[in-house]
């Protein structure tokens, strides 16, 4: 049977059965894997999280050296990876309620709070709820920008955006802020579309876990080694840069490469499960490496995996990857994946393309699917 229609020179057209039928695949594919969770899945957090703590300890106790350059650099790397295995691998997946069915307190998607600066509650508000559910809708999911950034053709040039660049790159080396002031909806509040009121409960979340994070990188930390006080407190900061590049790197590489859509709210409203499936795998990249990358990415190098089942371990997503992959095959459908040499240049030559007006930038090219929707005849959302 013809799985997909093609125009010529245009779209590929995806009709509702066939959308339903990859809804239904893919549904069977995750009740196969939270049916097979179990020891190894417990076992493979545990390794991590003691690989984390392990390289914090080697960290922190190699700042006592720190007046030695190469044992300062020691200190450092063990002490980015630490942040970075808490951020990505850690953190972000327990956020997830990847392992609530452990039934444990410390990894926990209620309880638990992450080595950065941005409250767990208000991340899993801005990201858990808003990104995930409305994955690259305009007006919908703020992570299309991060209210500072032109990132897609869809939102409207103004020469503001010819910072496009600065803004980009003050974001990546200030991430763990970016992310905290997420909430806060600046772009909103210059606009006069939110108030200044409105932030309140926002502030009292950053003053107490910003004050406590900033107290302990940058003031109780470098004490303790005494008279190595500015080395520990450079170490402690080149560390959290470190790990800022590293995760803004990850995280837009899984974004906004190009051939990613993005969508209207008109175009996903009243949307089937198939529907949001779709929306989820066309609104994704992927990362191509080794087992070490892919443990330091926290597995969001399987960016694609990791929006169709953002609670399942991601541990789990290089297992399932081919199988994804195979029924984007099957149904014509795009699987955007590649190193992280090319998805980076990607990244960063939209946004440079981007931050000039429509009549200097290439003109953007039409969706690369269509999907047939359900409630008219006539109708077609992307």
């Amino acid at each position: 049977m013809t799985i997909l229609t093609e125009t010529e020179n245009g779209p590929l057209i995806l009709t509702p059965d066939q959308v339903e039928e990859l809804g239904k695949a893919l549904d069977e594919l995750r009740d196969r894997v939270v049916a097979d969770l179990g020891e190894r899945d417990r076992e493979y957090i545990y390794s991590i999280i003691k690989a984390q703590r392990g390289f914090e300890i080697a960290g922190r106790g190699l700042m006592y050296l720190g007046f030695l350059p190469p044992v300062w650099l020691a200190a450092v790397a063990a002490l980015s990876v630490s942040k970075i295995l808490d951020n990505m691998e850690i953190g972000h997946n327990v956020m997830h309620g990847q392992y609530d069915w452990m039934r444990e307190p410390g990894l926990n998607s209620r309880e638990f709070e992450w080595d950065t600066v941005c409250p767990a509650d208000q991340w899993k508000h801005s990201h858990n709820y808003m990104h995930h559910t409305y994955t690259n809708i305009h007006g919908m999911d703020r992570d299309i920008g991060y209210g500072i950034l032109r990132m897609d053709e869809g939102q409207k040039w103004n020469p503001y955006y010819l910072g496009n660049p600065l803004w980009a790159f003050l974001l990546m080396v200030f991430f763990e802020w970016g992310v905290m002031l997420h909430d806060a909806e600046a772009d909103n509040i210059i606009q006069g579309k939110r108030k200044w009121a409105d932030l309140k409960p926002l502030v009292k979340g950053w003053w107490r876990k910003a004050g406590k994070q900033a107290l302990k990188d940058y003031v109780v930390f470098p004490a303790l080694t005494g008279p190595l006080f500015v080395s520990t407190l450079a170490g402690n900061a080149a560390a959290n840069l470190v790990r800022n590049v590293w995760a803004y790197s990850i995280i837009f590489c899984g974004h906004f490469p190009s051939g990613v859509q993005t969508f209207t709210e008109e175009e996903t409203a009243e949307e089937t499960r198939g529907e949001w499936y779709v929306r989820q795998m066309l609104g994704s990249a992927n990362i191509s490496g080794g087992k070490l990358f892919h443990i330091m990415s926290g597995n969001l190098s399987h960016q694609i995996e990791h929006h169709l089942f953002p609670d399942i371990p991601a541990n789990r997503y290089p297992e399932i990857a081919p199988e994804v992959r195979a029924l984007c095959e099957k149904y014509g459908l795009p699987y955007h994946t590649g190193p992280l040499s090319k998805q980076i240049g990607d990244v960063w030559s939209k946004i440079f393309k981007l931050a000039l007006p429509p009549r200097f930038a290439k003109k953007p090219s039409s969706p690369g699917v269509i999907v047939m929707r359900q409630r008219k005849a006539t109708e077609v959302g992307v």
